[in-house]
């Protein structure tokens, strides 16, 4: 009996030396605050909207977690097998550009026709047809470490965010249990080739979307639920304030729809209130950093899809569901081009096409019942 309590008295302590001395997060990780659970009939209902996609490209792309697309309709998108690929307009896929890794994510299209890529390992790049170019992967002489969304602006300048700045994308559930925001904004100058810092302290910086009239961008943070609003242009020139929070899933990447309003791709983090007890627990959190393959018990991320319209006011239009991820899961992307809707996922072997044109009529009732609009609280000055 004392051999075995001996035994158990070494194990226990050898598995609270693995979770507190090698825990890879900080010895006193903090709280995320989740969002209220939804009132309106908007957010509580669900439909089936995303089950109704055509597959585009299917068996030829390894998990398209953005999709940017040309003056002339041709698809471009990053996959896990580290090629750039494009999709033509008879639906053939083309191998075009290997650029190598595992890690390419955000991808947009630049002014000459090139591709800006988000390489995780590189940095910012620019791929044309005859070239791929390191663009920028430092700031301040520092490792920009995890480039995830690009845009560029009319006047040539790049933003891009870098999620964050102590985990990369392998680590990225690191990043949501140690919950102390190290995301950034960064702009990077081609004329003079310089990367500035447009905002710190991020909670897991994501994507990227200019306004109509390029006058605010919008940087979404994953993991307080939330987008905020930077000005570019105007008399709050260099102000921050919350563009809209309380979203009922996660913000991956957000793009700018035709009529001036946006899509956000929402990722859901939880499917039951063993995340919440997580969150609330600083040994919980150790647990789950130490031992990985618990992250996927605990995230429902490959479990559904959902995407919202939001209005240039920051109020919820629409929503697309897939509610039990029967056709498409882990959406991170969602671009409206000629009245169809493509989307990018991290579990899947296809981007999804939607025809936007069953959804034109105005949830009017729904909108009326509920909305969520910006908030005049100014961050920064």
């Amino acid at each position: 009996m004392l051999i075995l309590r001996s035994i158990f008295l070494v194990c226990l302590l050898a598995f609270l030396l693995k979770i507190f001395c090698f825990s890879p997060l900080s010895i006193f990780p903090e709280q995320i605050q989740f969002p209220p659970p939804p009132s309106s009939p908007l957010l509580l209902s669900t439909n089936n909207y995303l089950q109704k996609v055509s597959k585009v490209g299917e068996g030829f792309l390894d998990n398209p977690e953005d999709v940017c697309i040309d003056k002339e309709g041709m698809i471009y998108t990053a996959t896990r097998d580290g090629w750039i690929k494009r999709v033509h307009g008879n639906g053939s896929v083309e191998d075009w550009k290997m650029v190598g890794g595992q890690a390419l994510l955000g991808i947009a299209m630049s002014a000459d026709g090139s591709v800006l890529v988000c390489d995780v390992d590189k940095g910012l790049l620019k791929v044309g047809h005859d070239s791929i170019e390191v663009l920028t992967s430092l700031v301040n002489d520092s490792k920009i470490s995890f480039a995830d969304d690009v845009i560029e602006a009319s006047d040539g300048s790049m933003y891009f965010s870098d999620a964050s700045s102590k985990f990369g994308l392998h680590d990225w559930y690191l990043d949501v249990l140690e919950a102390k925001p190290s995301g950034r904004l960064l702009k990077y100058d081609p004329l003079t080739k310089e990367t500035t810092i447009v905002l710190d302290g991020l909670a897991f910086a994501n994507g990227v979307a200019l306004s109509q009239d390029q006058d605010f961008l919008l940087i979404c943070e994953s993991w307080k639920f939330r987008c905020l609003k930077h000005w570019l242009k105007g008399e709050d020139r260099g102000k921050t304030e919350i563009f809209i929070e309380n979203l009922p899933g996660s913000p991956d990447n957000i793009n700018l729809a035709p009529d001036g309003s946006f899509w956000i791709a929402l990722l859901e983090l939880r499917t039951n209130t063993w995340l919440d007890f997580v969150h609330t627990s600083k040994l919980a959190k150790h647990v789950v950093a130490s031992f990985p393959k618990l992250v996927d018990h605990i995230s429902g991320a490959k479990k559904k899809a959902t995407v919202v319209n939001v209005g240039s006011n920051g109020e919820i239009i629409r929503k697309l569901d897939d509610p039990d991820g029967k056709v498409m899961s882990f959406v991170t992307n969602a671009l409206e081009f000629e009245g169809h809707l493509y989307l990018g996922s991290l579990n899947s072997n296809f981007i999804g096409k939607l025809q936007l044109k069953q959804f034109n009529q105005p949830l009017e009732e729904e909108r009326k019942n509920y909305s969520i609009r910006s908030s005049p609280w100014v961050l920064q000055g």
